[in-house]
């Protein structure tokens, strides 16, 4: 196995302005909301945020598309300058590239038939000052809706003594999703709607079980309203839209089945 790299926040920030070259190059219009519900405490110099420890946050994020998490890092980035790491699943790292940028991007391999190294290592870079992206849906929702979540993101919020920050993102499965390739038509000039919901403190002693389902109900507000005032109207039938809101999506019980099934392939997969 090769040595670890070292991490570089040169090789982050590229990566940065080379998701917003393509989004001005696509033209795709990026409509946020819920701003003022980010930090307004944070220190920034230029194009550096500065990391403080007890300043860390949990970044949940909607998991519709393949693209979600981008436009939610380019957000955060754009307001905070923040190099937020995120956890990338074992599988993924196995490709020398990909591992080659966890490593200078300080993101956190997670194994996901055995997460307990990868939450021990999350819980360290939050209190550290770090924002850690979580996708707590493990795994693209078919539905597109939130569907239950895993308890990771709120015991490592509450665990390292820092607030959740919600952030719902949807347009970006018109884009590319489970089914669904990316194309140049699928792209070009298709807006994206984010919204950043009303951050969750917790403390020590929390009931696991009702945060996550506040979560939850946090996350999928956020969709509602981004869906409400998307620009773009969904013909009836829309597959991308879901079978709540007159789409073809796949329904929430055939979900249910599929993501049982994907649950024992991780075991295998990591």
């Amino acid at each position: 196995m090769p040595a670890k790299r070292s991490p570089n926040k040169y090789v982050y920030r590229s990566i940065v302005f080379t998701g917003l070259a393509a989004r001005a190059i696509f033209s795709v219009p990026v409509i946020p909301s819920g701003l003022e519900n980010l930090p307004m405490d944070e220190e920034i110099r230029g194009l550096d945020r500065k990391v403080v420890p007890g300043k860390g946050a949990v970044v949940a994020i909607t998991h519709f598309g393949y693209l979600d998490f981008a436009f939610a890092e380019l957000l955060v980035w754009r307001k905070l300058k923040v190099h937020m790491r995120f956890l990338v699943t074992k599988k993924a790292a196995r490709k020398s590239f990909v591992k080659a940028v966890c490593d200078w991007c300080e993101h956190v391999i997670v194994d996901r038939a055995d997460g307990a190294a990868a939450y021990t290592e999350s819980v360290e870079k939050l209190r550290g000052g770090d924002y850690l992206a979580v996708l707590p849906e493990a795994g693209v929702s078919r539905s597109f809706t939130v569907r239950e979540l895993k308890t990771g993101a709120v015991r490592m919020a509450a665990e390292a003594g820092v607030p959740i920050i919600p952030v719902s993102v949807w347009g970006g499965h018109r884009m590319m999703t489970r089914g669904h390739g990316l194309s140049f038509k699928s792209v070009w000039k298709n807006p994206v709607r984010v919204h950043v919901g009303e951050m969750i403190r917790l403390d020590g002693d929390v009931d696991v079980a009702q945060e996550t389902l506040r979560l939850q109900e946090e996350l999928q507000a956020g969709i509602d309203h981004c869906i409400d005032t998307y620009p773009v109207a969904a013909e009836p039938g829309a597959w991308w839209m879901p079978r709540s809101r007159g789409g073809s999506a796949m329904a929430l019980e055939e979900q249910r089945v599929l993501d049982a099934a994907d649950r024992e392939k991780y075991k295998i997969t990591g």
